[in-house]
């Protein structure tokens, strides 16, 4: 059995030839299985005009939670730029109260979307300007924590229903901006590695050294996001590993936004330019994939490197049962039930 807490961040990806229906339907079966496994929490990302299905993380929250009985599940995150942070705070107040002590409100900047998507969502209106995002936190910590000083326009306005307990509270990111966000406000911080690499020793110092006690979190949290595949042999995740890898080629240097996740064959068959067999270099490089062993020596390190206790995995391939398999493997090579 290990000390190292294993999470998972789902996406609910959509592949190609799929529909977003079964995505969801997916989205929920997993989250039976991980809860059965023994992993930690499991977090739903939101974004929108994309192949990912999870565009309202604050309703799958309450179907996946109904549907479990152990593990944690909160967002990963709301993108809180979209949103009255008003809203978010009721919305998962609402979820603590109707699962206590099991529900995590993560928050982000990051629009989730391309900015056109993002305009749709402000309905026309201008959108929210980033600057304002420090204050937008502000506004969330003090409709969560009932603590919004005399002075606020808003002071005296309750978040409902209050109940006994708070949802955890975590800022995700990969800046030093985020870290430090996350350290002045008292909250937990997830480094999104699977993002980007560059950094996160620098990124996660600056959160820790600058971490002040707040009412949701006596001393620093930290975590962090990981993209694996682990299959019965190298070769086999390697395989697999091409629809995650070939995905992202289409959808960012080709602009084929919502394409869905494609096989492995139509992956390898893509005649990449330069520029994207650069990219898949830096995929292969960064993304974790192997046989059990490989992989877990690999987060191990990961983990020990960076200085962190837990790993929000995410894995995607386009095959649902690999997908699970993989899960299921990490769960066994960790001894995450024992």
């Amino acid at each position: 059995m290990t000390s190292l807490k294993l999470s998972v961040l789902d996406q609910s990806p959509i592949r190609r030839g799929g529909t977003a229906a079964q995505a969801i339907s997916e989205t929920l079966e997993l989250a039976r299985l991980c809860d059965e496994l023994g992993y930690h929490r499991y977090w739903l990302s939101e974004h929108h005009g994309t192949g990912l299905a999870s565009a309202t993380p604050e309703i799958l929250i309450g179907q996946v939670a109904a549907q479990t009985k152990d593990i944690r599940v909160g967002s990963g995150g709301v993108m809180l730029t979209h949103y009255a942070p008003l809203k978010v705070a009721e919305q998962f107040r609402m979820l603590e109260t109707l699962f206590p002590g099991r529900i995590d409100l993560g928050v982000g900047r990051a629009p989730g979307s391309d900015m056109r998507t993002a305009r749709a969502m402000a309905d026309g209106h201008p959108l929210t300007d980033v600057d304002r995002y420090p204050e937008q936190l502000m506004d969330l910590y003090g409709f969560m924590s009932g603590t919004l000083p005399a002075s606020h326009p808003y002071h005296g306005i309750k978040a409902q229903p209050v109940g006994e307990s708070l949802p955890e509270m975590w800022l995700l990111g990969s800046t030093r901006a985020s870290a430090r966000y996350a350290a002045e406000l008292g909250w937990g911080f997830c480094f999104a590695h699977f993002i980007s690499q560059e950094g996160p020793e620098t990124v996660l110092k600056e959160y820790e050294a600058a971490f002040e006690p707040s009412p949701f979190l006596a001393r620093p949290r930290t975590a962090m996001g990981v993209s694996v595949t682990c299959a019965e042999t190298y070769e086999r995740a390697e395989y697999l590993s091409w629809s995650r890898w070939g995905s992202r080629v289409v959808t960012r240097a080709r602009g084929q936004q919502g394409s869905g996740v494609i096989t492995p064959e139509e992956a390898m068959a893509i005649d990449y330019t330069e520029p994207e067999l650069d990219y898949l270099a830096y995929l292969r490089q960064s993304y974790i994939h192997g046989d059990p062993g490989t992989v877990r020596a690999r987060l191990e390190d990961l983990a020990a490197e960076y200085a962190t206790d837990e790993l929000v995995l995410v894995t995607i391939t386009y095959d649902f049962e690999s997908r699970k398999q993989s899960y299921r493997l990490l769960a066994e090579e960790f001894g995450l039930r024992a």
